[in-house]
């Protein structure tokens, strides 16, 4: 049902989400500020989701966390309000990994039913179902009482007297009781735990701060991190959380749930992740695993440990929160993107959740118009998952002070409380204001197109920036301009981050033409925001005219008709690093000008630092080296563009060398120009144009006076 298809996810807490009760009272209880309830989210309310372009539904606190309200009549163990954050508690503090919040259920006695239920007809409506998995803590006072016969309780089985062992579930202080960091509520006893189990950020001693996630213990995973010789391993034999953490996936992922979004990933060991995603996509092949990772420099490892998405918030989203803020050009974009071009379709894009500030808080930009160019930006340059939070699509401010959570631009997860917006907006729309219903509308015209356009969900993408710089016509610092394409359907997307209207112009390279294989005529467009129809005369390096509307943009949709001749090439298997492998194409030519050699023919390009060598007639001098770096950097400035075009082998131009070339290379060949200073047959990757290659760095060199070879050693420093 949802094959090829972009994923779309909605995140939404049950608990806040079908509050209608508008007391609204800060510190409130359950029964004085009321609770959503799982039956809440009806078979209507899940339409109107699914009909707002969303593909997922990510149900955030349905599992069985810390709480001070009392279900001791239906057997459920109570908590010590000390270590319980706000009333209603953090989601992220669970107490038993088998159980359904009691609070979200009609008829708690029955609440796994309602729950299975809820995914029943979250699944009839034509969606899917994420969860949330937390693996690295737990409530201090979990303890299952829903685990199935034969399952050994986390902690159970512990040595307490050990700070660690592969063997326990949990970190301990031996000897030393748990300092609680925040006074002990009137009319109950002192909180008591002793030894001290360590806390959930990494803390490994008994006090804990007030700042720190003191209502949580860590989860042992084998991993020593006080080890006398620092940090140290322990994962053979397979530690007992290891089997454990996967019981626990797997028991959820038997409920036909179809994803579980995976809280501070990169907290546990990655060759954890390794272990548990191979067991449980054996069993269960569609299942999705999104984590929350925020080190980019640990990307690819989490990618490689079965990770389907990650959170891409360091990297994209901080981004753009800049630009909507103007603390930095919407040009950008175009650097984040292509720090993670080799894992782009794993990267998952949002502008708020439950961690973050709400765009139109105070603390944000104060408006959740000005989020709008973001958004389409976030959800159409690629075919990689994109997220809203629950409210955004209104506007919600997140301005509430609810108790525990003051007034700090989020909406709280640790209080009763009812969002205004979700109440207006799904279950009495007569009260949204106009400005309210015009932003839904753009949302839901922008998710839902999404994916009803083929190259949006599955085309190839061209980032347009590098021809439009700073002009009249064109402000990098707040436009932004892309192509997407599938088949014969061309999509050109220009957004305006500016409270202004503009009149834009934005040039077609050559290139693009050549990427797309388009061809240079009048073309029918038609805005897909406004249906809007206009005629474009594309041709190469040619520009095309438009009115941006503040805070939004256009999107113009045209057919081509492909051009009849086609290039069959040779396959090409390698995957480079464009930034990296452009730089040695112009390495080469500046070696060919300032010593008269052949290019290279030993060259190792890679991410992180590369190797290509010369054979020359003496050993560069330091000065000499020097120059070479300097005259890289001053080519990469100049940004020069890099164009393809095919010839075949009877019009090679005059100075292109095509001896190097495998005996089988096809009739027709590919030429790599860049600007007017290098041209060379190649099948490979490449920047669009010098100035994305980075900063070039000569890291060091050896000379090989037997054999006159000069080796370079170098990185690209996007």
């Amino acid at each position: 049902m949802l094959k090829n298809k972009k994923i779309i996810v909605y995140q939404l807490l049950p608990r806040l989400f079908g509050n209608k009760n508008q007391t609204r009272k800060a510190n409130g209880s359950l029964l004085e500020n009321g609770v959503g309830k799982m039956n809440d989210l009806d078979t209507l309310h899940l339409r109107r989701i699914h009909d707002m372009g969303f593909t997922h539904v990510w149900l955030t606190g349905v599992i069985r966390h810390a709480t001070t309200t009392n279900y001791s009549q239906n057997g459920i163990p109570g908590q010590h309000a000390a270590v319980v954050k706000g009333l209603a508690g953090s989601p992220y503090a669970i107490t038993d990994y088998y159980d359904i919040d009691p609070d979200i259920a009609v008829d708690v006695d029955h609440r796994m039913e309602e729950f299975e239920k809820l995914v029943a007809r979250i699944h009839y409506v034509g969606m899917k179902v994420i969860i949330d998995f937390v693996p690295n803590h737990v409530a201090r006072e979990y303890h299952s009482i829903c685990c199935p016969a034969g399952v050994t309780d986390l902690g159970e089985e512990d040595d307490v007297n050990m700070h660690f062992s592969p063997r326990n579930n949990f970190y301990y202080c031996p000897g030393q009781p748990f300092v609680c960091p925040v006074p002990t509520p009137e009319g109950e006893d002192p909180y008591v735990e002793n030894p001290a189990k360590c806390t959930g950020n990494d803390r490994f001693d008994n006090r804990p701060g007030v700042g720190d996630w003191y209502e949580t213990v860590k989860l042992n995973y084998g991993v020593d991190y006080c080890d006398a010789g620092g940090r140290s391993y322990h994962f053979d034999p397979v530690p007992s959380t290891w089997t454990k953490m996967t019981d626990i996936l797997l028991y959820w992922a038997s409920k036909n749930i179809d994803g579980f979004r995976c809280d501070m990933a990169e907290m546990v060991p990655h060759q954890f992740w390794s272990y548990a995603t191979r067991i449980v996509k054996e069993r269960h092949p569609q299942m999705v695993f999104i984590g929350e990772v925020y080190d980019t420099e640990q990307y690819r490892t989490y990618v490689r440990s079965g990770f389907d998405y990650l959170y891409d918030k360091v990297g994209m989203y901080d981004c753009v929160r800049d630009i909507i803020c103007n603390r930095r050009p919407a040009s950008s974009i175009t650097y984040y993107w292509q720090n993670v071009s080799d894992i782009k379709e794993h990267m998952l894009y949002f502008l708020e959740n439950h961690d973050e500030q709400r765009i139109a808080s105070d603390f944000f930009c104060g408006d959740g118009r000005k989020a709008v160019p973001a958004m389409m930006v976030s959800a159409l340059m690629g075919c990689n998952p994109f997220m809203v939070y629950a409210g955004q699509e209104f506007g919600e401010r997140g301005m509430d002070a609810e108790g525990f959570s003051g007034c700090d631009g989020r909406t709280t997860i640790f209080d009763y409380w009812c969002v205004d917006t979700l109440r207006r907006g799904h279950y009495d729309r007569r009260l949204l204001t106009q400005e309210e219903k015009r932003l839904q509308a753009i949302y839901q015209q922008v998710l839902c197109m999404a994916n009803s356009e083929r190259a949006f969900c599955e085309g190839d993408f061209f980032d347009l920036m590098y021809v439009n710089p700073q002009s009249q016509s064109f402000n990098p610092r707040c436009h932004y301009a892309f192509l997407r394409k599938k088949d014969k359907e061309v999509i050109l997307v220009v957004v305006n981050f500016s409270e202004e209207a503009n009149h834009v112009r934005v040039t077609i390279p050559g290139h693009a033409f050549d990427y797309f294989k388009m061809p240079e005529r009048d073309v029918e467009a038609v805005d897909l925001l406004t249906d809007e129809r206009t005629t474009f005369n594309l041709k190469k390096d040619g520009v095309v005219e438009m009115d941006l509307p503040p805070y939004s943009g256009r999107i113009f949709k045209f057919s081509i008709q492909m051009e009849d001749k086609t290039y069959e090439l040779n396959a090409h298997n390698k995957e480079e690093f464009p930034p990296a492998h452009t730089a040695e194409h112009l390495l080469n030519q500046v070696m060919v000008r300032m010593f008269g050699c052949e290019r290279s023919k030993n060259a190792h390009i890679e991410r992180k630092k590369s190797k290509i060598s010369y054979v020359l007639d003496h050993k560069p001098t330091r000065q000499e080296e020097k120059a070479i770096a300097d005259k890289m950097n001053e080519l990469i400035a100049e940004d020069l563009p890099v164009t393809f075009e095919f010839v075949d082998r009877d019009h090679i131009p005059e100075g292109v060398k095509i001896d190097r070339l495998p005996e089988d290379a096809s009739e027709t060949i590919r030429l790599v120009r860049i600007g007017d200073f290098d041209v060379c047959p190649c099948i490979g990757k490449h920047v669009r144009s010098t100035s994305q290659i980075g900063r070039f760095e000569l890291l060091c060199t050896n000379w090989d006076g037997l054999t006159h070879s000069f080796r370079i050693r170098f990185k690209v420093i996007p």
